[in-house]
């Protein structure tokens, strides 16, 4: 109790980096339309402005290994929110400016990009730095913070739009934009310690050479795309599958989705102790199975829903539970480790919802036969599970 009261403004600097992180990869994507009606932006253009983002979180992820161990942690987290507050305030500004609108949302997209890269890459060793018992639980709960900062930005933005009208969404992405900037002064004087201690973590080179390594890469990009593959769709499936309008789909798919999510989260910080990681994660893989099955198969709209949502529930533990098992069998992994680990992850978010897009496309626009093929993420994820335990032993708790 006396650490966690101690480290009570790292523990809000990271909630609320996770936060920055659901603004960034949730707000932009509401505007769509309206920067197709307002600047005349082709979808094709339009097409680049998620691509822009995820591929340039990949190479902060990858660059991440190289330079923050050098920099510090400090400086970098503390960057990451201010440029992440400048993208935002850039994305309200630099259309009007420049001659070309399309550049100065790319531009502003690239700068919030950085910015939730390195938060993804950060936040995550900062907390496990800290001094905490249940470091399952906390990391759980931390990651939970995404979630209810997705649900945060949708249901916010969509009263806003519908109170005071989307041509005012400059406004709000100023508001956006205050998050961030806010949370900066908050991680410039939080108690930060070491991850471990210089020189004592591994090597790039040294983990690539790690059988076990590549074992915790193949959890992190199975986890990033059991949760991506739905998330990004939910919207659309919902919009197909139940014949609703676009708003409606955002409130009862990726929003319902992302609470799901959050609410698993917590409930697994809360009852961590008494839980083994790896079985948890593997009894979550099978109902995810169960989850993309439903959706994907399921002749009822209602049931095809109800499997949208509640995989929400089996993917909540699987991202920050694949960097819990890696931090307790890799100790020594440092900053390097976490660096891929977020590398996997993102890599498995941004090619499973291409891939189930292609599929659907190639199946006459079919988003079911799409869902049905992503049933494989979770499917290989219970065999990693299954081959990490009986190769290497348990998972101990906290």
């Amino acid at each position: 109790m006396i650490e966690k009261r101690k480290y009570q403004k790292t523990l809000v600097a990271c909630y609320l980096g996770f936060v920055t992180q659901a603004i960034s990869a949730n707000f932009t994507p509401l505007l769509f339309l309206t920067f197709k009606n307002t600047y005349g932006i082709g979808l094709e253009k339009i097409a680049l402005i998620p691509l822009t983002f995820y591929f340039t979180q990949l190479l902060i992820d990858l660059a991440a290994t190289k330079f923050v161990d050098k920099i510090g942690y400090r400086i970098c987290v503390v960057s990451s929110q201010v440029l992440s507050a400048a993208g935002l305030a850039f994305m309200a500004i630099l259309p009007e400016l420049l001659p070309v609108p399309f550049l100065g949302i790319l531009i502003a997209v690239v700068l919030y990009a950085i910015g939730s890269g390195l938060v993804e890459v950060l936040v995550s060793p900062i907390i496990e730095a800290c001094p905490f018992e249940n470091k399952d639980g906390m990391m759980s709960l931390l990651h939970s913070f995404y979630c209810w900062g997705a649900v945060g930005v949708i249901l916010g933005s969509t009263l806003f739009f519908t109170v005071f009208g989307v041509a005012n969404w400059r406004i709000l992405t100023l508001i956006w934009a205050a998050v961030p900037l806010y949370n900066a002064f908050n991680f410039i004087s939080c108690p930060m310690e070491r991850l471990i201690e210089d020189g004592e973590g591994m090597r790039p080179g040294q983990l690539l050479r790690l059988p076990l390594f590549w074992l915790l890469i193949l959890l992190m990009v199975c986890s990033g795309a059991s949760e991506a593959s739905m998330a990004q769709w939910a919207s659309a499936f919902t919009e197909s599958a139940m014949g609703v309008s676009k708003t409606v789909g955002d409130l009862a798919g990726p929003c319902l989705f992302a609470a799901f999510m959050g609410i698993s989260r917590v409930l697994y910080s809360k009852m961590s102790e008494k839980l083994d990681l790896i079985r948890m994660m593997t009894a979550c893989a099978l109902l995810c199975v169960i989850c993309y099955l439903t959706a994907s198969l399921a002749s009822l709209p209602i049931l095809g829903l109800a499997g949208c949502a509640l995989c929400g529930i089996a993917v909540g533990i699987m991202w920050p539970g694949s960097i819990s098992i890696s931090s307790q069998k890799c100790p020594r992994g440092g900053t390097a480790m976490f660096a891929f680990l977020a590398l996997a992850g993102d890599l498995g978010a941004t090619v499973s919802p291409a891939m189930v897009g292609s599929i659907s496309n190639m199946a006459g626009g079919n988003l079911k036969i799409g869902l049905l093929v992503a049933t494989v993420f979770p499917l290989i994820l219970i065999l990693s599970l299954i081959i990490l335990r009986r190769r290497f032993g348990e998972v101990q708790r906290g």
